[in-house]
């Protein structure tokens, strides 16, 4: 349970010899807790804010990654934090003000989740409330702190846990409910699992890179990064850390960011066998922010073929544009379900937008941001888009359908529904992720980041006879 990336002790900042800043704080603490407030305040996303924050403030090496440890583990551990605040409060974590909340999490995630020092992690954290607030304010942070530092983190799951089994793993594991009974349910007979799903969204994820295909081998960019080459994907390489962005093979555009699941699932839209000849018209009906539609628009251009990329969104089309600038691939700023496009496509991926429950692991804080309410609109949604999908695809032709969540209403319902009232030939996914071992029973291929190392990815494969 304890983080192994975080230490109490860290080089000075640039703030002093202290390391401290005038006011007696911590510029590390200072940047997790204001990312935390615009999380709560903006609903931003926090693997967004981070990186430039830390850019702003001069913050690097060992302190930037203490700074990063802080900040996604508060996000990801909220709903265990909350419960301990409460209970050491006194009060529901809804009548405590929201600045001093993120305070409170903070310190109670150092306290809980790290090796940093009990003395460290209560001073640090009173140092910012009185910094901001006053010594009253400094005074209950002090006490909260105190009383969660009375147990263990296994102590706390004891006693405040629900005695479900369910609940409690929910619980240690920092899930709601809902998502963790979704991860349940699509393990099925093998629902023994589900705290290694849990734990695994709790671990820092490696950084996955994809190599772009006609421009840098994977053996090449592992060589030249110091990574290690995928185990599935051909185009994959793992880093343990660092900011991709500063490596240049990715400033160079030979390579980006890209989770091995989803090369996985744009590789299994170039595998699926056809009936017919392959007349190179390709769609990515959902391409923001535009990874997917790269690697296809790579491997299109070494096959001859041409890739329509559609998003209806203008901020994320120019994403799309960015990734795929030098490609055979055509930016249409349009909605998937209405795209105006002309039939006849060979290959179509569409890669619906879903609850990311799948990808909970590298988005902090999206748990505790999505509802169980929020489904029913979204496969509603993916079901919408699908049948457009069907309408373009020629027959003999394949449309894949992926998301990155294992919940069963988002896919095997959203692709049962579809074969039902088609008479779609499902394809055996499991073929096109050669090596891939343990995707589940078929016709459908679904990942799993403690089985697999990557994002939760479902994939289905429909051919229209």
């Amino acid at each position: 349970m304890r983080s192994e990336g975080a230490r109490g002790q860290r080089p000075s900042g640039k703030s002093g010899p202290s390391g401290k800043s005038a006011d007696g704080t911590d510029p590390v603490r200072v940047v997790a807790r204001d990312v935390l407030r615009a999380v709560r305040e903006r609903d931003a996303y926090a693997n967004l804010v981070l990186p430039g924050m830390l850019r702003e403030r001069r913050i690097s090496g060992r302190d930037a990654a203490l700074a990063t440890e802080l900040t996604y583990g508060a996000c990801r551990s909220q709903g265990l934090l909350d419960a301990v605040i409460a209970s050491c409060a006194g009060r529901p974590v809804a009548e405590i003000d929201g600045p001093l909340l993120d305070i409170l999490r903070l310190g109670v995630y150092q306290l809980l989740r790290t090796r940093i020092g009990a003395h460290a992690a209560v001073d640090t954290s009173v140092a910012l409330a009185r910094a901001e607030f006053d010594i009253g304010k400094g005074g209950f942070v002090n006490a909260v702190l105190r009383r969660a530092s009375e147990k263990t983190v296994e102590e706390w799951v004891a006693a405040l846990a629900p005695k479900d089994p369910l609940g409690q793993l929910a619980f240690e594991f920092a899930h709601p409910n809902w998502i963790a009974q979704a991860f349940a349910d699509s393990l099925g007979a093998r629902a023994g699992e589900l705290r290694d799903v849990l734990a695994a969204d709790d671990a820092r994820p490696l950084v996955h890179l994809v190599a772009r295909p006609g421009e840098i081998s994977a053996e090449e960019l592992a060589l030249v990064t110091g990574g290690e080459e995928g185990r599935w994907s051909p185009y994959a390489v793992y880093l343990d850390g660092g900011d991709p962005g500063k490596l240049e093979p990715v400033r160079e555009g030979m390579a980006s960011v890209q989770d091995e699941g989803s090369q996985l699932v744009a590789l299994a839209v170039t595998r699926a066998p056809l009936e017919g000849p392959d007349d190179g018209r390709w769609l990515d009906m959902c391409a923001g922010p535009g990874g997917k539609a790269a690697l296809l628009g790579a491997i299109a251009g070494i096959d001859g073929c041409h890739v329509d990329a559609v998003e209806p969104a203008e901020h994320r089309a120019d994403l799309v544009r960015q990734s795929t600038k030098g490609l055979p691939v055509t930016v249409h700023v349009t909605d998937g379900r209405d795209s105006g496009l002309n039939p006849g496509y060979d290959r179509i991926l569409v890669d619906a937008p879903c609850t990311g429950l799948g990808a909970l692991r590298r988005r902090p804080e999206a748990r505790w941001r999505r509802r169980p309410s929020d489904v029913g609109d979204l496969v509603k949604l993916q079901r919408e888009l699908l049948a457009a999908a069907w309408d373009l695809v020629r027959p003999g032709g394949v449309v894949i359908y992926s998301t990155c969540s294992p919940h069963l209403a988002e896919t095997v319902s959203v692709v049962a529904d579809m074969v039902r009232r088609t008479g779609a030939v499902q394809l055996d996914t499991r073929d096109l992720l050669p090596g891939v071992p343990d995707t589940g029973d078929g016709p459908a291929a679904q990942l799993w980041p403690h089985r697999h190392g990557t994002d939760a990815m479902f994939v289905a494969a429909l051919r229209k006879p």
